[in-house]
């Protein structure tokens, strides 16, 4: 912010810059949403059962891929900081580190998959539901090491404002996975009809291709010399593990909020199963619809994060607050247009997931419910980002330690088994933990930019 620039002048920059970033990541984040949005309706359409095996086995996979996101946060907020001191030679180091990290992580998730079906047996699932689960979890376990390149690769792109190529190459996937489900999940043209299994391998096609895709792209960026992204391949490890120590301290931090968050909302899935198959297959449908507008807000998060970094990167603090502040309010307004839709469209969103009026009807009122959630959801993820986007690794994982496992966990069971609210009562302790979780973040925020220097 320059000293000339009103008030109202430096609003208008801040909530322009974050919205022309936005909206392409939101398009990229809410493009994974989309896929299993997009299997969840296909499925749906084919079987409630199928739909439950979907259900439940995405449940363990979200917590893996949400937690996997957080770790490879850094990449984003420290190309964002290269970005903003004008160190762009530093900024392939950055990319060729978090596809190493992406490898490992994916590879480790791979292999835990295969153990879906012990893990849902463990949490006291039906046999049906753990062995049909476990199979979907085993499958979906195979597509993490390319999602997590890409994503990786995304976070890179989106650390030098340039988020169009992953929002091109989402929506490039999501066509594709229609086609492909369509295909395996009802056997068309002579392919074995699969179910729930058919969306599984659709997705991993679809995710492999994706990466390979944006690997090319940043391989032949007009700028990879300047930015330094083609090296001999023993350079990718050149300073040894102390030089993975920003990516490394930072991921910790948001992987450490994602597994805490992620695990926490997975364990509402788990919740739902106990109440029954309708009651699961209800509940996936508006958690589905939560997941998928909240990328709205994940988007302006990252977003801001971007911003407050380059802001950070500058030594700029007043730039910081507005960037921060200015992401918070673009996200209330925002989540509550959408919010707006669901209450409206509640019963019209349920029919499309599902034939089945029963299912329909214990939907409903749960989607129009969550357009409460949204507000706050969305506004304590943007808080998290802009935190992040100062520096901070482990204080929002503290923060999420005490909204999401010691509030939300306790009054989910509370109020879904014994106050007998059922599946609705899931998303009433979503809301209780996220206001809770958004306004230690602001308070966070504030103290930060009032009491230490850039």
């Amino acid at each position: 912010m320059t000293a000339s620039e009103t008030f109202a002048a430096t609003i208008r920059r801040h909530s322009q810059d974050i919205f022309r970033l936005a909206v392409p990541t939101i398009m990229a984040r809410a493009g994974m949403m989309v896929m299993m949005i997009v299997d969840a309706v296909m499925v749906g359409h084919y079987s409630a059962q199928e739909l439950a095996y979907q259900s439940i086995g995405l449940a363990p996979m979200m917590f893996m891929m949400v937690t996997c996101f957080g770790l490879l946060t850094g990449t984003l907020v420290i190309t964002a900081f290269h970005v903003g001191a004008k160190e762009l030679s530093d900024c392939g180091a950055v990319w060729r580190r978090s596809l190493t990290y992406a490898l490992i992580l994916g590879l480790i998730g791979a292999v835990a998959s295969l153990f879906g079906e012990a893990f849902l047996l463990a949490v006291g699932q039906t046999e049906d539901l753990a062995r049909g689960g476990g199979k979907i979890i085993g499958i979906l376990g195979w597509s993490m090491p390319p999602m997590l390149i890409f994503v990786a690769s995304a976070f890179f792109l989106e650390g030098l404002k340039r988020p169009k190529v992953g929002m091109y190459i989402m929506i490039i996937g999501n066509l594709f996975n229609v086609a492909v489900n369509w295909i395996l999940v009802f056997g068309h043209l002579g392919a074995p009809e699969l179910g729930a299994a058919g969306s599984a391998y659709s997705t991993l096609c679809v995710r492999a291709i994706m990466a390979g895709c944006i690997l090319y792209y940043i391989w032949n960026l007009a700028d990879q010399a300047e930015l330094n992204i083609r090296v001999h391949a023993k350079m990718i490890y050149a300073g040894g593990w102390a030089a993975w120590s920003k990516l490394r301290k930072i991921g910790l931090g948001a992987g450490a909020s994602g597994a805490i968050e992620s695990g926490a909302f997975s364990s509402m899935s788990l919740f739902a199963g106990l109440l029954g198959i309708l009651p699961l297959g209800a509940f996936s449908i508006a958690f589905n619809m939560l997941a998928l507008t909240f990328m709205f807000a994940l988007g302006l998060g990252s977003a801001t994060a971007v911003c407050v970094g380059h802001a950070y990167g500058r030594g700029e603090r007043r730039d910081m607050a507005f960037a921060g502040w200015t992401g918070l309010g673009l996200t209330i307004v925002s989540m509550a247009i959408l919010g707006l839709f669901l209450i409206a469209l509640n019963s019209e969103i349920a029919a499309g997931f599902t034939n089945n009026a029963e299912l329909i009807s214990r939907a409903a009122p749960m989607i129009a419910f969550i357009s409460l959630v949204l507000i706050a959801d969305g506004g304590q993820s943007v808080m998290a980002h802009a935190l992040r986007g100062c520096g901070e690794t482990w204080v929002p994982a503290a923060l999420h330690v005490v909204a999401y496992l010691v509030v939300m966990i306790p009054l989910a069971w509370y109020l879904a088994l014994p106050a007998g609210h059922g599946a609705i009562g899931l998303f009433e302790s979503i809301l209780v933990a996220s206001i809770i979780s958004v306004a230690l973040a602001s308070i966070r925020f504030h103290y930060l930019l009032k009491n230490q220097n850039p």
